[in-house]
């Protein structure tokens, strides 16, 4: 089957005049959407060169709405092509029907396929001008606030003209999802916390969770023992989303859109076990070593200076483990937020540990300040993932972040909305069955979870507490239980980055006449790469919306 082909337009003078006031340009973050699967696509900062190129499929992430490209883009769809935009299109709306609705804040797309209301962040929908009769199909209904909130129009229009369509999400869904990984703005203030008193946010101390786009209410669900966490992968869904309609629009011109497979074949998702080593007591971490020997992984241990005496970091070495950085920027504990502070505490690790590479980072106290100042300083100082991006509450264990992918954070516009050299691998919860904290119960839904959207199951366990509470080692037992039991592969964070970085640097290219997918790199040797050129819906993996 022939390869589809998409255009994605960053129009370079739309993003200059939007950096010229202040204004981000999430929508080009549709890239790392696309890229993280290796979909062929190709960029283009004109219009004209984008149509010149012939494209089955053109998204306008970046485009300059006046009439003259108007005028060009129907031409185009009349030929036969598609247009597939994202809450864009606002000056086209009359020509094609239609007039622009009242935008949206917060709210869900309900679907009819039966799963469960998708959250988005920001929506504008469309709505038919009288007396319009023609064969346009609508596809879900936007819910404003609440998933069972006023209808507010469909989720997505499919609009024929002449030989193509134009297919427009009412949805932000490129913005929704860098809204739910990364906050819905920087990090200056406490976050709201939830009335039950499950989320004490406003504890005057910044942090990752200070800026939660989910909803207490409606995004948690609750374990048969009572313990409330984050349940809804939504970010991912919404990325299903946009690439299985993608694939249709190939399909139904007769072509297909090849992507890579998350991991190595016969691995359906990955867990992983991190620690941090607050207290720094020698024997805390024998503790640790002792379980994880038992239980038979590698794990990753962030360390907080002064850390451990050098014997263990030795002992750290034999046995595989990764060797972190846990930052510390938290003041009651001594700590500052400053680019300064993250330097020193890098350098002293690399010295007290005997290391040249630091491979991951997670702050104490999930610490952080800002939009992208962490993941600045981590480029700096040569660390390639971050951690940092889990809950620092009880009531925010989960998904509060709307992902289990691995992913590449967006600067915001002060640097150009670049993408930072630094994987993004959040954790779900912190020392499972602590007394004062959740119990176990929570083990299954999130395997559960993160197995069907094929992401990175990763839990937090400090080595004081396996150190000083059984429950919390065995909790670490069920862990790796129900990992291997659901045939996961257990890695240590470097693991998931060098995999990560590894599968990207495949590019498909095509068919062979195998029907193969023809890639022009492959993973590094001693990580088995799957290519999976499939086009149907079943394909791809997550729910189609």
């Amino acid at each position: 089957m022939e390869l589809g082909t998409i255009a994605i337009l960053t129009d370079a003078s739309v993003r200059t005049r939007k950096e010229r006031y202040g204004v981000n340009s999430f929508e080009g973050y549709v890239e790392e959407v696309l890229g993280r699967l290796r979909i062929p696509f190709r960029i283009f900062d004109s219009l004209e060169d984008a149509l010149e190129w012939q494209p089955d499929i053109l998204i306008p992430a970046l485009f300059d709405e006046n009439a003259d490209n108007r005028d060009k883009l129907l031409t185009y769809v009349k030929n036969g092509g598609t247009v597939v935009s994202y809450a864009g299109l606002k000056g086209m709306a009359e020509k094609l029907g239609y007039f622009e609705e009242r935008p949206l804040g917060a709210g869900y797309a309900v679907f009819p396929e039966g799963s469960a209301p998708v959250r988005f962040l920001s929506a504008t929908g469309w709505s038919k001008l009288s007396g319009q009769v023609r064969g346009d199909k609508a596809f879900g209904t936007l819910r404003n606030g609440s998933p069972s909130g006023a209808e507010s129009g469909p989720a997505l229009l499919s609009i024929p003209w002449g030989e193509g369509t134009f297919e427009r999400w009412s949805v932000d869904i490129v913005g929704t999802i860098v809204a739910l990984q990364q906050g819905t703005s920087p990090v200056y203030d406490d976050g709201a916390s939830a009335p039950d008193g499950s989320i004490p946010v406003q504890d005057d101390t910044l942090k990752a969770d200070d800026r939660c786009a989910m909803d207490w209410e409606f995004d948690r669900l609750t374990t048969a023992t009572g313990i409330p966490y984050y349940a809804f992968p939504y970010a991912d869904w919404w990325r299903a989303a946009m690439v299985r309609h993608l694939i249709e629009i190939a399909l139904s011109k007769g072509k297909t859109l090849p992507f890579l497979g998350y991991w190595p074949a016969g691995i359906p998702a990955v867990a992983a076990i991190s620690h941090d080593s607050d207290l720094n007591r020698d024997e805390h971490a024998t503790a640790a070593l002792k379980l994880l020997r038992e239980v038979g992984i590698r794990s990753t241990w962030c360390m907080l200076e002064p850390g451990y005496s050098p014997a263990i970091y030795e002992q750290l070495k034999a046995d595989g483990h990764d060797i972190s950085l846990h930052y510390n920027a938290l003041e009651m504990d001594g700590g500052i937020w400053s680019e300064d502070a993250f330097r020193s505490q890098s350098e002293w690790l690399r010295n007290a540990a005997g290391i040249d590479r630091i491979s991951s980072n997670k702050n104490h106290y999930t610490r952080f300040e800002g939009w992208g100042e962490l993941f600045r300083w981590c480029e700096s100082n040569g660390i390639e993932s971050d951690q940092t991006r889990g809950p620092s509450k009880k009531g925010n264990t989960g998904l509060l972040f709307g992902t289990c992918h691995p992913y590449f954070p967006v600067s915001d516009v002060t640097e150009g909305n670049r993408l930072y050299d630094v994987l993004e691998i959040g954790f779900l919860s912190q020392d499972l069955n602590h007394p004062q904290l959740y119990d176990a119960s929570l083990v299954d839904p999130f395997l559960d979870i993160v197995g069907k959207e094929e992401g990175v199951a990763h839990f937090l366990f400090h080595q004081a507490h396996i150190c000083n509470f059984e429950s919390v080692r065995q909790a670490v037992r069920e862990v790796v239980d129900g990992a291997k039991k659901r045939g996961y592969a257990l890695w240590t964070i470097d693991q998931v980055n060098e995999w990560e970085r590894a599968r990207r640097k495949v590019a498909i290219a095509g068919f062979d006449e195998s029907g193969e997918a023809d890639s022009e790199r492959r993973p590094a040797p001693g990580i088995g790469g799957r290519i999976r050129p499939r086009g149907g819906r079943r394909a791809f993996p997550g729910r189609y919306l």
